[in-house]
């Protein structure tokens, strides 16, 4: 296993969307570089895009220097492609989505395997899990006394968003409702007042008495893109907590490039792990 002295190679197995995603971050990173993909050998030999005069490859001993492999296949198959990597003393970053017994076994033969080869492996390293336990187990930690609210924004199934674009001062404007709250993002008019919107809407028959949460953003429209998604995460503390504490997290992004960017942060530390498989957490 080599590298060179200054970005650490990582292969990508897999090119679906996760693997897609992380080969583009790779080319953007200022520690790692994308050495290469590895794909079946029935897929095209050529990747698309900016990623056309990366080398494409059947097998990861194929490519001249790999410091680490981010594999990007279906939960089913992770675990034996991460075994085989971890064989080959290759170290591994996956984030299968799996849990329960699965998950349980999983870790255990990546461990297994890691320990015996004198290589390590993070596993869980994207989106969920992985970042987003970091979050909830951090709202948790801040209000130990409380009751934790998560919820998916429907991406595209919003409403009254009309009712909402035409408030003063408004250009555009989408609704979301979740769990009883509606969230309401609008594209302010140029001088327009954020705290005056929200005064309006509130006032507004179709929103009076609905627990209401606005937010301005540069452009409503995007919002719409397929896609991307949508959380809440809503910790409330009790009266023991104190005060009544509060947390709210609202986030929209695209899925795969966020996990590409925990695989990323994973494969920048799992060399320097012990020998062994580690569950992902924001370092």
């Amino acid at each position: 296993m080599t590298g060179t002295a200054t970005r650490l190679q990582a292969a990508v197995v897999g090119l679906g969307r996760l693997g897609t995603a992380c080969a583009l971050a790779l080319l953007d990173d200022p520690e790692l570089a994308l050495a290469g993909i590895v794909r079946r050998a029935d897929a095209p030999a050529h990747a698309p895009g900016r990623l056309q005069r990366t080398a494409v490859v059947g097998h990861v001993r194929e490519l001249p220097a790999v410091d680490v492999v981010l594999v990007c296949v279906p939960a089913g198959d992770a675990t034996d492609v991460a075994l085989a990597l971890l064989q080959q003393r290759l170290p591994v970053v996956e984030c299968a989505a799996l849990d329960g017994a699965a998950l349980m076994r999983h870790h255990q033969v990546l461990d297994d395997a890691a320990r015996r080869h004198r290589t390590s492996a993070v596993v869980g390293a994207g989106w969920n899990p992985g970042a987003w336990s970091a979050f909830v187990a951090s709202f948790e930690r801040m209000i130990p006394r409380g009751q934790t609210v998560q919820q998916r924004h429907p991406g595209t199934a919003l409403h009254h968003s009309a009712a909402a674009a035409a408030i003063d001062g408004v250009r555009a404007a989408l609704e979301a409702e979740v769990a009883g709250t509606r969230y309401v993002y609008v594209e302010l008019e140029r001088g327009a007042r954020l705290d005056a919107v929200r005064e309006r809407l509130a006032a507004d028959p179709l929103f009076v008495g609905v627990p209401t949460q606005v937010f301005a953003v540069d452009d409503a429209g995007a919002l719409e893109d397929r896609e991307h998604q949508g959380v809440v995460l809503e910790r409330l503390g009790t009266a023991a907590s104190g005060h009544h504490a509060s947390l709210l997290l609202e986030a929209r992004f695209d899925l795969h490039d966020f996990a590409a960017r925990a695989m990323l942060d994973a494969a920048r530390q799992v060399r320097g792990l012990p020998h062994g498989a580690h569950r992902y957490a924001l370092w």
